[in-house]
């Protein structure tokens, strides 16, 4: 039987957002999000890492900067709550009329939040149930996303989820759950799955 899974965006989520961070070392979990991740380990369910990642397409780092602050997550992660990431999917591309300047990656393409690609890839991979999942983020496009293919949007209100409450960041969209904060988000997942 295919398995529920948590989607996780990683920028004002899970790690504190700074903007396009040039340094590997800027990457500093929230508070508590080692912790949360554990309690889904534990629950039994797939976690997965979905994230839009332009640095790349615009010009400003190489792809090995992203793998590179990928990796930071993933060992802080373990360090600070023995939590782990059970896959990790991000997008580097961007269409040019977007900002994309870098041709390698200046293109339009599926896995681009809103857009299913990386939720969908993830579940022919892993054997995941898309619509018994949950896609946790601080941005509208993470709730659309999941509305888009069928998945529980939870909006926390780190990063830039208090901007896209007041309506001034990104379009208005309607998150399933509003979550203080990703433990938040957590708890709420749990009780669904009572």
């Amino acid at each position: 039987m295919a398995k529920r899974a948590v989607f996780l965006d990683r920028d004002g989520a899970l790690n504190i957002e700074k903007g396009y961070m040039h340094q590997v070392e800027d990457l500093e979990l929230i508070p508590g999000v080692a912790q949360s991740v554990r309690r889904l380990n534990d629950a039994g369910l797939f976690c997965c890492l979905v994230s839009n990642q332009a640095g790349p397409a615009r010009g400003y780092y190489p792809l090995a900067h992203v793998e590179a602050l990928n990796a930071r997550l993933v060992k802080l992660l373990a360090a600070e709550g023995n939590a782990h990431l059970d896959a990790m999917h991000y997008c580097p591309y961007l269409s040019p009329a977007e900002g994309a300047v870098n041709p390698e990656f200046a293109i339009w393409g599926t896995w681009r939040k809103p857009n299913t690609g990386m939720l969908v890839a993830a579940a022919w991979k892993y054997d995941l149930d898309i619509r018994r999942s949950f896609m946790i983020g601080d941005k509208a496009t993470d709730v659309d996303l999941a509305h888009n293919a069928g998945a529980k949007g939870i909006l926390v209100q780190t990063g830039y989820g208090q901007a896209v409450l007041s309506g001034d960041h990104q379009h208005a969209t309607q998150p399933d759950y509003t979550a203080e904060d990703l433990n938040d988000g957590v708890e709420w997942i749990l009780e669904q799955l009572e």
